[in-house]
């Protein structure tokens, strides 16, 4: 059971690795966003070049605290369910 768990996490910690070092450029913005933020840099800003990396930002934050409570919640599932098994074997 152990052997499974760990080769599916290996499995999961390489496939999102791969993900994140593998990705090309991304345009994450909607049209307006993106023609203001186009029109600003071509004016000289640079209020434009982090507008990407925030929406990314936003847009990873609520998968990465679903996946902390899930841990979270998977390990404590998995202490209950050791200590209830301990005193069946003594």
């Amino acid at each position: 059971m152990k052997n499974k768990i760990a080769k599916l996490l290996s499995i999961l910690a390489l496939t999102m690795t791969l993900s994140v070092v593998s990705v090309p450029d991304v345009a994450a913005q909607c049209p307006m966003c993106r023609m203001s933020a186009e029109s600003n840099l071509k004016n000289g800003g640079t209020d434009g070049k982090g507008l990407n990396n925030g929406i990314l930002y936003m847009l990873a934050t609520p998968y990465m605290l679903i996946g902390v409570i899930g841990f979270i919640w998977w390990r404590n599932r998995r202490k209950e369910g050791e200590e209830e098994l301990e005193p069946a074997q003594d």
